[in-house]
């Protein structure tokens, strides 16, 4: 009887609009009373006045509002399917009076009735999904679970059919829901969905609504709280208003579930029939990205180079308040690039996606991930394995397409080619382009490489010391052209490009130049050419050390404690790093070469590291079998041994094989 009295208090509350304290009171008595209710009939009328009443609905607090009452059968689940603590049970009713599980799961799913909307009642379907997926699997009725998924498969499909147009809450409340449930329901009953119907709800809320990221816009509204201390430093205090309102949408349902609506949308993407959705789609995160990156133009924070944030910005900045502004563009890109990743998918796999729709939807792609590279760039682009495979599958799509390709860089080339920009985003945007274009030399002219990449990639060239400025630099070096850049190399080398640089970059041209590269059948000479330009230069190169120059990205406490390189010894190291990429031919010309420069070496502790890394390249793998061969037959045969270890051909008394010294392989 106190039970029934206690209901029938609850439902006159829940008649009347109510304050918000009020309402979670209401919310806490309705999860108790949906337990101990023992008459399935007052179970169900519980259940649908939930639904419908005023004191919920009249002036619902966004998504909170049907969260919460998704939380309310969730709890209820959780403890009729046996999950709740002994306190718990202890002050429920009479077990052997209470209703049985199925019983009372078929009294709650019979609330959801024509008295409410068709969106609503994913709430309590949701919520009974999720609480009897959380109890051990022999306490509940498989049948009743599978009937349960079907019902939410039903209910959506319906929702979205008969769809209240502008119900902005509907939409938002369908999007949440179906994603928290999503990786519950059996495959079938995810391929039952509309997905046709469901695509476009999906995406929109979680980008443009103001509950989620809303365009991108509150990077712009919390410019005006990024002030100035006293101590000349940038301060974003964790007090202003902006930095409340980042936190709250932070928290908020659709920010927090960008991951598991993402994985949805890439599922209605893979799955949707009507391919004229998915142009819509990418058209429209291409919209949402870009507002993104214009909102961050316009904040104090985007001023200021990553290498340089400790300077310029307070303790409380770098350690609270900008952390959770990165975390929240972080799961914007990480979640764009999920829906990406099952598009180009698409691209590469469905044979119903017509051809002409590929330069389109790989070059949006190409935009998109342009708008986001502010944030990419900044975790390092290899650090997420989708990125990559999102990036390269995109370049390979519009690769096959010159005339689009050339098109697209001519749109996402630098603003004033010949100059280096000032402000960070700018420098970040030339960073993509010369990362981009290098993947595309040999689809476009002899004419557009000279305009775009050549002229682009020129200012950056001797900037190696610049510690802002070094993943552009590199970057720079990759696009150029090999006869006017094997000259700039020289010019930037060593005050400018360090010796990995160096290295690294001899190490390439040599590589591109040889065959099957298409270079090599036009020019044969090139790879000894460009050893001969190193090894004259060896001859007046100097011995004294190099400073350090090396890239954040790589310095380890292992490159940290090498030894400083001098001129001499870089040279001599670039020309045996290219030894496993020359014809055989070539090699066998270059390897007495390349031993005899080894006495050009003054520092005892430089020649015998260039002797260690001499026999590094001939015995660890990175020659193939001919070419090992050959110089098998040279280490052995052929004097090579004596020009590496003794700088000459004469026979000594040293033993035929075996250490030189007990630090050494060779």
């Amino acid at each position: 009887m106190a039970t029934d009295r206690s209901l029938t208090t609850l439902l006159r509350a829940l008649q009347s609009p109510s304050a918000e304290q009020d309402t979670s009171r209401l919310l806490g008595s309705a999860t108790t009373l949906l337990i101990l209710l023992t008459n399935p009939l007052n179970v169900t009328l519980l259940s649908s006045q939930l639904l419908t009443a005023p004191a919920i609905w009249y002036q619902p607090d966004g998504l909170r509002t049907p969260i919460s009452i998704l939380s309310v059968f969730n709890s209820a689940a959780l403890r009729i399917s046996g999950r709740q603590t002994p306190e718990q049970r202890s002050n429920l009713s009479d077990p052997s009076r209470r209703l049985a599980k199925d019983e009372w799961i078929t009294a709650v799913v019979k609330g959801a009735d024509d008295r409410s909307s068709r969106w609503r009642h994913l709430l309590p379907l949701g919520g009974l999904l999720l609480g009897i997926a959380s109890a051990e699997e022999e306490q509940i009725n498989q049948s009743m679970r599978g009937k349960i998924e079907v019902a939410i498969v039903k209910a959506a499909n319906l929702a979205l059919r008969e769809g209240e147009n502008g119900d902005a809450l509907a939409t938002k409340s369908l999007t949440v829901v179906l994603s928290h449930v999503f990786d519950l329901l059996s495959d079938h009953n995810k391929l039952d969905l509309d997905h046709d119907l469901l695509l476009p709800k999906l995406y929109r809320p979680p980008f443009f609504d103001k509950e989620g990221l809303h365009s991108g816009y509150f990077l712009s509204t919390m410019d005006a709280d990024v002030i100035e201390s006293a101590a000349k430093k940038f301060d974003w205090s964790t007090k202003s208003a902006s930095y409340v309102r980042v936190q709250r949408m932070a928290s908020g349902p659709l920010v927090s579930s960008l991951g598991s609506i993402s994985r949805l949308v890439a599922f209605s993407t893979e799955n949707a029939r009507n391919v004229d959705l998915l142009a819509v789609m990418i058209e429209e995160l291409g919209a949402f990205a870009r507002c993104l990156c214009v909102q961050w133009r316009q904040n104090k924070l985007s001023e200021i180079d990553t290498t340089e944030e400790t300077i310029y910005l307070t303790d409380e900045t770098l350690r609270t308040s900008l952390p959770l502004l990165w975390r929240i563009l972080k799961s914007s890109m990480f979640a764009s690039i999920i829906i990406l990743r099952s598009l180009l998918g698409r691209v590469l796999g469905d044979a119903r996606l017509p051809t002409n729709m590929h330069p389109f939807l790989a070059v949006q792609t190409l935009h998109i991930l342009r708008n986001f590279y502010f944030v990419s760039s900044r975790l390092g682009a290899n650090a997420f394995s989708q990125y990559t495979f999102v990036y390269l599958a995109a370049i390979d799509i519009l690769a096959k397409y010159p005339v689009e390709a050339e098109s697209f860089l001519h749109e996402i080339r630098p603003a004033e080619i010949g100059c280096i920009p000032q402000h960070p985003l700018e420098r970040c945007y030339d960073l993509y382009f010369l990362n981009t274009s290098e993947h595309f030399p040999l689809v476009m002219s002899m004419q557009v490489n000279e305009e775009l990449l050549v002229k682009a990639a020129t200012p950056y060239l001797g900037l190696g010391g610049d510690q802002r400025l070094i993943e552009v630099f590199e970057a720079a070096h990759s696009v150029m052209h090999i006869h006017p850049y094997f000259g700039v190399l020289f010019e930037v080398f060593p005050p400018n490009l360090s010796a990995r640089q160096f290295r690294i970059a001899v190490k390439t041209l040599v590589g591109i130049t040889t065959p099957p590269s298409p270079i090599s059948e036009l020019q044969p000479l090139l790879p000894s050419t460009l050893l001969e330009l190193i090894h004259q230069r060896l001859q007046y190169a100097s011995s004294e050390h190099l400073r350090q120059l090396i890239p954040p990205s790589v310095l380890t406490s292992e490159t940290s404690q090498q030894p400083a390189l001098s001129e001499q010894s870089v040279l001599v190291l670039a020309l045996i790093d290219a030894l496993p990429f020359l014809p055989v031919i070539d090699l066998e010309v270059w390897l007495p070469i390349v031993a005899r420069s080894l006495k050009i070496i003054q520092s005892d502790a430089l020649l015998q590291a260039c002797r260690q890394r001499f026999w590094e390249v001939l015995s660890s793998g990175e020659l193939d079998v001919e070419r090992s061969e050959v110089c098998v037959a040279w280490w052995n045969t052929g004097g090579g041994r004596d020009l590496v270890l003794f700088g000459s051909k004469s026979t000594s008394s040293a033993p035929i094989s075996g250490p030189v010294n007990e630090n050494s392989k060779i």
